[in-house]
């Protein structure tokens, strides 16, 4: 399993945040790779993504469920790539540390299982540090511009 975190502060009171952060469609576009968001339900989506390194590129079909909405402060998901031994989960932590500044924590796990599950996690080990940065940076300028 691979785990990483990555915090910001967000200059923004804690309602903006959530009117960005509550809509899926948002999210995924925010997400390097990403080709479409295909909004299920309110809990489900699937997320098209180019994903790898190098020579190692392809496209993948993510199942996103969001196990728990509780906005403005916390939402959890999980994910698991259709036609791969990879799921995982995460979450998305805000705080209030000021009425118009929000701190945000975004955590994700990659679980790998099977054969494969080396090189995924060969892959995702030096990345997921780096696309949790690029995401959470995106999200901050995205809810800062608006």
């Amino acid at each position: 399993m691979i785990e990483t975190a990555h915090s910001l502060l967000i200059e923004a009171p804690i309602g903006a945040v959530w009117n960005y952060v509550q809509d899926m469609r948002q999210w995924a576009n925010l997400l390097p790779g990403c080709k479409e968001c295909i909004v299920e339900n309110p809990a489900d989506s699937r997320w098209i993504l180019k994903v790898g390194t190098g020579g190692l590129v392809r496209t993948v079909n993510a199942l996103v469920h969001v196990d728990n909405w509780e906005g403005p402060t916390r939402v959890d998901f999980s994910y698991k790539l259709e036609g791969d031994p990879v799921e995982g989960s995460g979450s998305y932590f805000a705080n209030v540390t000021s009425p118009t500044q929000t701190e945000i924590t975004l955590q994700v796990r990659v679980n790998g299982s099977g054969p494969l599950a080396p090189m995924w996690e060969a892959i995702s080990r030096p990345l997921l540090p780096r696309l949790a940065k690029m995401f959470a940076t995106k999200l901050k300028e995205k809810i800062e511009q608006s």
